[in-house]
């Protein structure tokens, strides 16, 4: 079994990360480089057990999630991680070899916060942990778009509980919120759906807060999914 390397205590802005990989030397990379940042690694795990079991003990922020791994694979320590009670889940974030790989529209079902490539810039790495930690999703529009595209058609059984929006809570929404709504499934930003709207980012956050409460959805990517789920957008009907 990989040994689980836990830090003795924080030593930057409080940020706490658990890195779950069956690659050393992609735990130790990934541990490198957030630490220069002043991001501290309270736990690695090789396998999905250990990471559920080192989740359980540090209670971290952010989990970085390889999908593949032994014993139990990423999907479903993610399940059982989010599935824990308590208000105090992390968000989680996908690694993963693949852009499309198979699994990813199941763990952002499963309630994951985005997803990123192994290939990660180390900026890109830090900037995506602190993003998820504010509570804002990891889904960019390109990635959004391959995505839906391959995965958007549910599978006959959900593989996970965390999305359960069906049209009668879309019926809750005004008009200028289903119009955010469609955009959002896209992946745009705050910023990009201002710009389209021609409405202030404070208004688009507004928007967008009141959606997720009225639609009990956890983050931005679930509510992509939650909009391909209900019909309410369909692959190839809008570019990002």
């Amino acid at each position: 079994m990989t040994d689980v390397a836990e830090d003795a205590g924080p030593t930057g802005e409080g940020l706490r990360v658990v890195v779950a990989d069956d690659q050393q030397l992609v735990r130790t990379g990934f541990r490198m480089i957030l630490a220069a940042d002043g991001i501290d690694v309270v736990a690695e795990a090789g396998d999905g057990i250990e990471a559920v079991e080192a989740v359980r003990r540090t209670q971290p922020d952010v989990v970085l999630m390889d999908i593949r791994m032994p014993v139990l694979d990423g999907l479903e320590a993610t399940r059982r991680i989010l599935d824990e009670p308590g208000d105090a889940a992390p968000r989680v974030i996908i690694l993963t070899t693949f852009d499309l790989d198979q699994y990813v529209y199941d763990a952002l079902a499963a309630g994951a916060s985005g997803f990123l490539l192994k290939d990660v810039t180390p900026e890109h790495l830090v900037n995506a942990v602190r993003l998820v930690r504010s509570g804002d999703a990891l889904l960019a529009p390109v990635i959004t778009r391959r995505l839906v595209e391959k995965f958007a058609a549910p599978p006959p059984e959900p593989a996970g509980p965390r999305v359960r929006t069906g049209h009668a809570e879309l019926a809750a929404l005004t008009a200028r919120e289903l119009e955010v709504f469609r955009l959002l499934a896209r992946g745009l930003s705050n910023a990009e759906l201002a710009a389209e709207l021609q409405l202030s980012e404070a208004t688009v956050k507004t928007h967008v807060a009141r959606i997720l409460a009225k639609l009990q959805l956890r983050d931005r990517a679930q509510a992509v999914v939650a909009a391909y789920e209900t019909g309410l957008v369909t692959p190839g009907a809008a570019e990002a």
